[in-house]
C-alpha cells in the first residue's frame, strides 16, 4: 500500500499517516484556512481540498473519474450483504442445524446490527476521520469478517457434521457458534461503516454550486442505485447458485475477493478525490441542547423570544451554515437551553459555555428532529415485514417444487430476484405513470408527497402478509405433493413494490425535513428504522415461539408441522394497526416549508444531492 503523508506546515507538527491519507490532516488543518480558501476564476472548488491539503483543482480532482472508483465499493458491499443475508437462513438450518425460529433471529439480528452501525460509521466520519478513511477502514473490516465466515465453512471442525440416515443431526457447538457470530458481526460492522459514507463521499466529488457538476451529481445517484441493483441481482442469482452447488466457501470467498479488489480500486483514486472539512456530528448538538436545558430546568422561560440567545449574538463565521428559524411553542422545556444568565456571562466565550448555553436556532433544529420521530417510529413495522423475505419465505421455498424443466432447480434464496425485480419495475412505473396522474389529481408538482409514498408502501406490506398467509395455508394442504415455488411470487412482489415506495419516501422525507447540516444524521435515522424493524422481527419471533411451542408451534423446525400462516396473519394485523397510527401521525405532521412559510421565512432549496 502506498503511504501518503502530509508535510507539516508552519505552526503544525507532522502527523502520523494511516493508509493513503492522514487522519491528522482533517483535525489539524487550520480552521480559518478551511473556511476562507481563495477561488481563482473558478479553477478551484470553494469548500474542497485534495489529498495534500491544497485547494481542490476543478480540472484534476473529483468528477466521474473519482466517482467511478467509489461506485465499485457500493456494488461489492451490496453483493456481500445480499449474498450473505438472503441465503444465510438455509446455511443455519441445513449446515449449523439450528431451528427455524433461531435461524430467523440470527439473520434479522445480523442485518439489524449492520444498519444500526450506520449511526456509528456516520458519527466517526463526521466527527473524527472523514468519509474517505471511514470507507477504507470499514471495507477492510468487512473483508476480514467475510474471510472468517469463509474459513468457518471450509474447516470441518468449525461446523457440525452432515446428517445421515445412520447419524442423527448434531447441533452446532458453542465454539462453532462463537466463530460464526464473530464472523457475522465483524462483517456487520464493516457494512455499517460503508453504508454511512459511500453515497456521501461520492456526492463530495461534484460541486453542487456549479450547474454542470450538479447535473452530473444527479446522474451519479442514478448510477449509484443502478450499481446497488446490479450487486443485489448478482448476489441472489449467481452468488446464491454458487453457494448451493459449489459450496459456501466458494460463494463467500468470491465476496472477499470482490471487496478487496473494490478497496484496491478505491485507494488508487486517492489523488483524484475531493475532501470536505469535518463538520462534527449533529448528535453532539442534540446532546448539548438537552444537557443545557436540564441544567437550567429551574429557570423561568422569558415571555419574549427575542431575549433568547440566538445566531445574531455570535460571530457570523460560526453560523454561516445555519438558517435562522422562528421560535415555536412545542417542546418548550428545551427553550431553557437558550436562556442567557447574567452571572454566567463574564469573559467566558460562547464556545466554552456551549454545554450550558446554546442558540435558539439550535434548539429549534432539535425540535425539528423530535417532530419527525412519530413518523420514524410508525415506519419500523414495514421493515419487520420486509425481514420475513429473507427468513421464513426462504424456508417456505425449501419445501416447495423449485424445478424448471427436468434438470434445473432454483436455489431457495434466488426467489429474492422477484423481490429485486419488483423494485426495479415499480420505480419507472411510478416515475412515468403514477407521478403525472398524481400531479393532475392532487395538484402537487412532485406527484405523491413523501408521507403519501410511505403510506402506499405500508398498504403494500399488509397485502404481502395476507398473500403470504394464504399461500402458506394452500402449501400445507398439498404438503405431500409440493406446489410450485412461484406461488411465493406475490408476497415478494408486494414487499418489493412496497420498498420502492417506502424507502424512497422515507429518504425524501428525512432529507427534506431535517435541519440544514443534519442530513447525515437524518439518513442514519432513516436507516435505523430498517435496523429496528429487523430487531422487532427477532423479538416477535422469540415471543411467538415461546408462547406456542408447548402446543402446536407456529414456527416449528418442520414447517409442515407448524402454523406459519398464523404468524403471517399476526403480522398483517399489526401492520394494519400500524397503518392507522401512521395516518394519524402523518395528519398531525406539518411540512417544514409550510411551517416556515407561515412565519414568512423562505426555505432554501433541499439538498437533493443527498439522495
Amino acid at each position: 500500500m502506498i503511504e501518503v503523508c502530509i508535510k507539516g506546515k508552519k505552526g503544525l507538527s507532522r502527523v502520523a499517516c494511516i493508509g493513503h491519507l492522514s487522519i491528522g490532516f482533517f483535525k489539524s488543518y487550520p480552521s480559518h484556512l478551511m473556511t476562507t480558501l481563495p477561488q481563482t476564476q473558478g479553477k478551484t472548488i470553494p469548500d474542497a481540498w485534495d489529498y495534500k491539503g491544497n485547494p481542490a483543482q476543478r480540472s484534476n480532482t473529483g468528477g466521474w473519474t473519482a466517482a467511478a472508483t467509489i461506485l465499485g465499493v457500493e456494488a461489492c458491499e451490496r453483493l456481500t450483504t445480499m449474498g450473505i443475508g438472503v441465503n444465510l437462513v438455509t446455511y443455519l438450518t441445513g449446515t449449523m442445524h439450528l431451528g427455524n425460529a433461531s435461524s430467523a433471529n440470527t439473520v434479522t439480528n445480523f442485518l439489524g446490527t449492520s444498519f444500526m452501525l450506520c449511526l456509528l460509521g456516520g458519527f466517526l466520519a463526521d466527527t473524527f476521520i472523514g468519509r474517505y478513511l471511514t470507507i477504507a477502514i470499514f471495507a477492510t473490516i468487512q473483508a476480514t469478517g467475510v474471510a472468517i465466515l469463509t474459513t468457518s465453512t471450509i474447516i470441518p471442525s468449525l461446523h457440525p457434521p452432515k446428517c445421515t440416515s445412520d447419524k442423527p443431526c448434531v447441533d452446532a457447538s458453542n465454539m462453532q457458534l462463537m466463530v460464526l457470530y464473530i464472523a457475522l458481526y465483524t462483517t456487520a460492522l464493516g457494512m455499517g461503516g460503508l453504508k454511512s459514507s459511500v453515497s456521501g463521499f461520492g456526492s463530495d466529488q461534484f460541486d453542487d454550486s456549479d450547474k454542470g457538476e450538479k447535473k452530473q451529481m444527479v446522474k451519479f445517484f442514478n448510477w449509484f442505485f443502478f450499481f446497488i441493483s446490479i450487486g443485489s441481482l448478482t448476489a441472489v442469482t449467481v452468488l446464491v447458485y454458487i453457494q448451493d452447488h459449489l459450496g459456501r466457501g466458494w460463494g463467500y470467498g468470491i465476496c472477499v475477493c470482490a471487496i478487496l479488489v473494490a478497496l484496491l480500486v478505491f485507494l488508487t483514486g486517492t489523488k483524484r478525490y475531493r475532501f470536505k472539512k469535518l463538520v462534527g456530528s449533529p448528535i453532539t448538538q442534540i446532546a448539548v441542547v438537552f444537557v443545557a436545558a436540564w441544567r437550567k430546568r429551574h429557570l423561568e422561560l422569558p415571555s419574549d423570544s427575542s431575549l433568547f440567545f440566538n445566531l445574531d449574538h455570535i460571530h457570523e463565521t460560526l453560523w454561516k451554515t445555519k438558517q435562522m428559524l422562528p421560535h415555536s411553542r412545542q417542546f418548550r422545556f428545551l427553550d431553557k437551553a437558550a436562556i442567557k444568565e447574567a452571572k454566567a456571562e463574564g469573559n467566558v466565550s460562547w464556545e466554552e459555555r456551549k454545554w450550558y448555553l446554546t442558540t435558539l436556532t439550535d434548539v429549534e433544529e432539535v425540535k425539528m428532529v423530535l417532530r419527525m420521530l412519530p413518523i420514524w417510529a410508525s415506519t419500523i413495522m414495514f421493515w419487520t415485514v420486509y425481514a420475513q423475505m429473507s427468513t421464513f419465505s426462504v424456508s417456505q421455498a425449501t419445501t416447495m417444487n423449485r424445478h424448471i424443466g427436468s434438470k434445473f432447480q432454483i436455489p431457495p434464496a434466488s426467489l429474492t430476484v422477484f423481490f429485486v425485480g419488483s423494485i426495479l419495475l415499480t420505480v419507472p412505473i411510478y416515475d412515468r405513470v403514477i407521478t403525472p396522474i398524481a400531479r393532475k389529481v392532487l395538484n402537487n408538482p412532485q406527484g405523491l408527497t413523501p408521507l403519501q409514498r410511505i403510506g402506499v408502501g405500508l398498504v403494500f406490506s399488509i397485502f404481502a402478509m395476507v398473500a403470504a398467509a394464504l399461500t402458506e395455508i394452500k402449501r400445507l394442504r398439498v404438503a405431500n405433493n409440493p406446489m410450485s415455488v412461484f406461488w411465493l411470487v406475490p408476497q415478494f412482489f408486494f414487499v418489493g413494490s412496497g420498498e420502492a415506495f417506502t424507502y424512497i419516501g422515507q429518504l425524501d422525507f428525512f432529507l427534506r425535513e431535517c435541519p440544514k447540516g443534519m442530513k447525515t444524521m437524518s439518513t442514519g435515522l432513516f436507516l435505523s428504522t430498517l435496523s429496528l424493524g429487523f430487531f422487532f422481527s427477532s423479538l416477535l419471533v422469540t415471543l411467538v415461539h415461546k408462547v406456542t411451542r408447548h402446543h402446536q408451534p407456529w414456527l416449528a423446525d418442520d414447517l409442515n408441522q407448524g402454523k406459519l400462516y398464523a404468524f403471517y396473519w399476526l403480522l398483517a394485523m399489526l401492520s394494519g394497526l400500524n397503518l392507522v397510527i401512521y395516518l394519524l401521525c402523518a395528519k398531525w405532521y406539518v411540512y417544514k416549508d409550510k411551517r416556515l412559510a407561515a412565519e414568512g421565512i423562505q426555505l432554501e432549496e433541499p439538498d437533493t444531492a443527498c439522495h
